[in-house]
């Protein structure tokens, strides 16, 4: 179909720079200079390509400036395959938010497979990317490559993956699981079934000593506490609540490496016929916003998710600005936050 002489998709067509030249009846590099520096044009040459650009709606692309200008304003965030997605899109909001402030654009990478890594090992080592985020425990590494090879400036946020010279921000994983334990053992839960996260985690590992910590500190021994490994994920938590259930004397109560896990437990052992917290007492780790509305509602550690990824952002776009790191952080490279406790409904005092 055709609309004043022209077929629907030449309508639909996105004016570029070329058609503001030709409607202004000027060259592509007096646009130009109109839209980066219009004192330096006669008002009415400025005026004709302003008006052409309000007639045609043409915008500006930016990034492409940049990247002919020799800089790029582009952040490229590594972010985990996909497990605790709730968990990450606040992180993701913090780091957005901030680095939307300083002028900077995010983009996200999934870390998936070799060839999916290779590709943003690539993209850092292309110029198109100023400065790397990761809130992964892992790097992109494919074949002995590293996408710190690269050189940009880069901040781990949430995981430190362990790099000499890599700043990282951080929740202060021991002192929160810590504080789980302490909730259990406060409300008279003196034998615990913990639901961990993936065996090798940055996390993983600081969070289990920080529960041995507590139950050390309580006088309770190894006896205490029944391990199950998990994931992370709702199917961690499911495959937890089935070797709960499986139990021939189960502990009164739950610890689980995170929300999602909790979560998925609380649903599987009450389609068993548990009742939570009368027969048995769960707390999470996150405080995502699923832990609100689900019944009963949990008792979980909540994390400055926000806050870490604002504070990563800030970090690296101070670096990127030149800052030396060595003048932001402490003396071991890592800022330390503190989780919070929520006493919701999934807890509550044991019942002799």
């Amino acid at each position: 179909m055709r609309d004043g002489g022209k077929t629907s998709g030449e309508a639909r067509r996105v004016p570029r720079i070329g058609d503001v030249a030709a409607a202004a009846g000027v060259s592509v590099a007096t646009v130009s200079r109109a839209l980066s520096a219009p004192d330096k044009l006669k008002s009415e040459t400025r005026d004709k390509v302003l008006e052409a650009v309000a007639a045609l709606g043409y915008t500006p692309n930016s990034i492409a400036r940049q990247l002919r200008a020799g800089h790029s304003r582009l952040v490229l965030v590594i972010v985990p395959r996909r497990t605790n997605p709730p968990f990450f899109a606040e992180v993701l909001h913090g780091i957005d938010v901030r680095l939307a402030e300083a002028g900077y654009v995010l983009i996200t990478g999934y870390m998936e497979a070799d060839d999916h890594d290779l590709r943003l090992i690539e993209l850092a080592s292309s110029g198109h990317v100023a400065g790397l985020l990761t809130i992964s425990g892992d790097l992109p590494k494919v074949a002995g490559r590293s996408i710190l090879d690269a050189g940009l400036p880069a901040v781990a946020i949430c995981a430190d993956p362990r790099v000499e010279g890599l700043p990282a921000v951080l929740l202060d994983d021991e002192r929160a699981a810590a504080m789980q334990v302490e909730h259990m053992i406060e409300l008279g839960h003196r034998r615990l079934f913990y639901v961990s996260g993936p065996p090798g985690n940055y996390n993983e590992v600081t969070r289990h000593r920080g529960v041995l910590a507590a139950l050390q500190k309580a006088g309770l021994g190894p006896d205490a506490l029944i391990e199950h490994p998990g994931n992370y994920a709702f199917s961690g938590g499911i495959a937890g609540a089935n070797a709960y259930l499986a139990l021939p004397d189960r502990p009164s109560g739950v610890v689980c490496g995170n929300d999602e896990t909790a979560i998925a437990f609380v649903k599987t052992v009450h389609a068993a016929g548990l009742r939570v917290p009368d027969d048995v007492s769960v707390i999470g780790f996150d405080g995502i916003e699923l832990a609100d509305f689900c019944e009963p509602t949990l008792s979980t550690i909540a994390q400055p998710r926000f806050e870490l990824g604002a504070v990563g952002a800030q970090l690296l776009i101070d670096r990127l600005a030149g800052a030396d790191a060595a003048d932001m952080l402490p003396p071991d490279g890592r800022i330390l936050m503190q989780g919070r406790l929520l006493a919701r409904d999934s807890t509550r005092p044991l019942r002799e």
